[in-house]
């Protein structure tokens, strides 16, 4: 499965401002920086169709994309959606803005009856993150399927990503869910991420 149009629908906090949509939807959820947005502009092929920000936690919206998919192995074609969460865990955002990001995501996760899953963005050159482990949680109790993306596997000798992930597994104490590297710096892990949300386009 690739895809081969994407387009930008509209930013929202509020679930009556979310765009109306019956396609199958897959959220995008990590601290920032981990490569959200990135990630979103190497699946479509797009280098701006999600734009990325040098300062960290400056975006606070949902952001809403349409994309056009096709499926080669038996020319299927269709729609699904992605939502790129703002990025969580950055320091200099207050309390108050903390809270705000957690009901805006508390609502979008009750609200949204599209949703299909979330990938969830880690960096695997770090250990396992207290606010990943939380959004981990909160997934499991409300039963959303979801996979764990290890970006930045370019930065880690290729001799090493499976102890790498290995001992993130185990950090996020997140059992069998998959957990994918990839790296936007050579295109590695794309196939592997459309192939998991094709599982579940049909519910």
């Amino acid at each position: 499965m690739r895809i081969v149009e994407s387009f930008f629908v509209k930013s929202a906090v509020e679930p009556a401002d979310y765009p109306a949509s019956a396609y199958p939807e897959f959220a995008f959820a990590g601290r920032s920086n981990v490569g959200k947005s990135t990630l979103i502009n190497l699946l479509t092929g797009r280098k701006s169709l999600a734009k990325t920000s040098g300062t960290p936690g400056k975006t606070r919206l949902l952001n809403f994309f349409l994309i056009r998919w096709k499926h080669d192995a038996n020319d299927e074609t269709g729609f699904m959606q992605f939502t790129d969460f703002p990025g969580y865990g950055f320091a200099e955002i207050g309390l108050a803005e903390q809270e705000k990001w957690r009901k805006m995501i508390n609502k979008y996760l009750e609200q949204r009856p599209q949703l299909r899953g979330i990938l969830v963005l880690v960096d695997i050159r770090h250990p396992a993150d207290k606010k990943d482990i939380l959004m981990l949680e909160m997934l499991r109790l409300r039963q959303i399927e979801h996979c764990v993306i290890a970006t930045k596997a370019d930065k880690v000798p290729k001799a090493k990503i499976v102890a790498q992930i290995n001992q993130l597994r185990k950090g996020l104490n997140c059992g069998d869910i998959p957990i994918y590297p990839v790296s936007a710096l050579n295109n590695v892990g794309m196939e592997q991420l459309m192939d998991w949300t094709y599982k579940f386009m049909i519910i």
